[in-house]
């Protein structure tokens, strides 16, 4: 930040001389703090939030910020501008620290017409957007504002239109996290929808296309701010989210941990931290948590366990940041460290839908598969699911062409990818879930793995129809002879070992030894290198 010391003059300024230069200068940055006045801030702070300075230097290491045109001011003379020019314009821009590691960013002002976006204003954010691809930082968005600046006109959607493609640019080059801290309306959402990541505060954020009055007009339905676009609607029901904060800091504090995780760009690895050694074999080094993982599974297969107490206990020190908690429950994914190094999990959670895939799992999976190939992140698939959610409601809303994505992402990706599979792995969904032809790298599985096209129940149905006909024709007990041949089903082909003797699990091992697995595939990987056939683009079935 621009730091002048203020000379001891008790006269008027004189700008002909270069002490007057100078405090001529202190007074216009001691401005830039408070554009509108002091007012306008303990109005922001009896609301509970903190001003957009505020936020940013609550984010950065302390005395890192450098801010880029403070003194910009907007040049518009419609509808009575011409007789408001706040410095900033509305908007905080510049570039710092975090733990270190130096990112870019900028923080809206609503207290500056409401935080609306000008010509000024779009220009700052665009500047501070091709500096951070420029130099392989990561972008920090901290949203609080109204849409466009009505007053100036078209230019206001030219420059958001430069801000997009910006994102758009920088996409899959260098990490894009956005906060939204207060009401983000109109064009305003669109910028964030184009990034990695966004967090919202509870109660006090919200996106929407159109508000409220507008709704009511044009259609009818009565609804709150909160209802349409408050943090939890997009938490639990649109997945516009990736986390909601309890508060401001709490917000702020989960991108700290985020950007733990993530390189500075493409062309980077990830953070790994230090880790211990471990001499001698993997059974040499078993935890007592490793050992927990060997009574987890329940005997009966269709008795529910929670997949985060698998994930706990293969992650470094249980830390787990998960993304989008709220959505898609079927499906737990989040990053992680194994041995230092930082991983993405995506996990089938059984006390939801069994596990099963549905239209939401298979697109948060998709989308998150993808931010960790893009960063240069392994991928761990944890699997038990027992296919795709049926219904008439997921075949008309796309599950065919919404589950591809799954397929796609995975696919696609060139990182390296480890499963293991702890129980079910049926069907398409065992192919989707990163099978080995699908691109696996290392494929595990444990002795509890049921790798079939289907399971028992129904492939009895199917396999044996003309039989169990018979016997119900002939008075035969066929609940008796169902269970008989679902058991000979099951110790047939539900097991783990038919598809290890055809090379489509690498290894067949105790639960308790999965994480010492883990780690030894990671540094197998690591130098990793696939080539794919040139081409402009893939077509993702979007």
């Amino acid at each position: 930040m621009t730091s002048v010391t203020e000379p001891p003059v008790d006269k008027a300024i004189d700008i002909h001389t270069t002490a007057g230069k100078l405090e001529d200068l202190r007074r216009r940055t001691e401005e830039t703090l408070h554009p509108v006045g002091e007012a306008a801030v303990e109005k922001v702070h009896q609301k509970g939030k903190l001003t957009a300075r505020e936020r940013i230097l609550a984010l950065l290491d302390e005395g890192s910020f450098v801010e880029l045109d403070a003194l910009a001011k907007h040049r518009s003379t419609n509808f009575g501008l011409g007789d408001k020019h706040p410095l900033g314009d509305g908007v905080v821009t510049g570039y710092g620290t975090i733990d270190g590691r130096e990112v870019c960013l900028f923080s809206q002002d609503a207290t500056v017409f409401g935080g609306s976006l000008g010509e000024v204003y779009g220009e700052k954010i665009v500047k501070v957007q091709e500096l951070a691809i420029k130099t392989g930082r990561p972008l920090i968005g901290i949203n609080d504002g109204a849409g466009a600046r009505i007053q100036e006109g078209v230019v206001s959607l030219g420059l958001y239109s430069r801000i997009f493609r910006n994102n758009i640019l920088a996409s899959g080059v260098i990490p894009q996290i956005s906060l939204i801290m207060g009401a983000a309306a109109g064009g305003h959402v669109y910028s964030p929808a184009l990034t990695d990541f966004i967090i919202m505060v509870d109660q006090t954020s919200q996106m929407f296309i159109t508000g409220p009055d507008v709704i009511k007009t044009v259609t009818g339905e009565e609804v709150t701010m909160e209802e349409l676009g408050g943090a939890h609607t997009h938490e639990a029901k649109s997945g516009t989210v990736h986390y909601v904060a309890s508060g401001e800091q709490d917000a702020l504090d989960y991108v700290r941990d985020l950007l733990s995780y993530l390189p500075p760009n493409n062309y980077a690895e990830p953070p790994r931290f230090p880790a211990p050694p471990h001499p001698g074999a993997i059974e040499d080094n078993l935890t007592d948590e490793d050992l927990e993982l060997d009574t987890l599974i329940p005997d009966s297969p269709n008795q529910p366990y929670d997949m985060h107490e698998v994930i706990s206990r293969i992650l470094d020190d249980d830390e787990f940041l998960e993304v989008q908690p709220g959505y898609a429950q079927n499906i737990v994914i989040g990053f992680g460290r194994i041995d230092g190094r930082p991983v993405g999990i995506v996990a089938n959670q059984p006390t939801q839908f069994a596990g099963c895939l549905d239209i939401n799992a298979s697109e948060k999976a998709a989308r998150f598969i993808r931010t960790c190939d893009a960063f240069n992140i392994p991928i761990i698939m944890l699997v038990d699911v027992p296919g795709f959610l049926p219904g008439t409601e997921q075949e008309y809303n796309g599950i065919i062409r919404r589950g591809a994505k799954l397929l796609y992402a995975y696919g696609e990706a060139t990182v390296a990818k480890i499963t293991v599979i702890t129980r079910k792995a049926y069907g398409g969904a065992y192919c989707v879930m990163g099978s080995k032809d699908m691109g696996c790298d290392v494929n595990l599985a444990w002795p509890t793995a049921q790798i079939a096209v289907m399971g028992a129940s129904g492939a009895v149905g199917f396999v044996y129809r003309s039989e169990l006909k018979s016997a119900a024709a002939n008075g035969e007990d066929v609940d008796a002879l169902r269970l008989q041949l679902q058991q000979e089903y099951e110790d047939t082909l539900v097991n783990p070992y038919v598809a290890a003797e055809r090379g489509y699990v690498d290894a067949v091992i105790p639960p308790s030894h999965t994480r010492g697995y883990i780690a030894n595939s990671l540094r197998l990987l690591e130098r990793k290198i696939v080539q794919t056939p040139p081409k402009k683009h893939g077509n993702i079935p979007l």
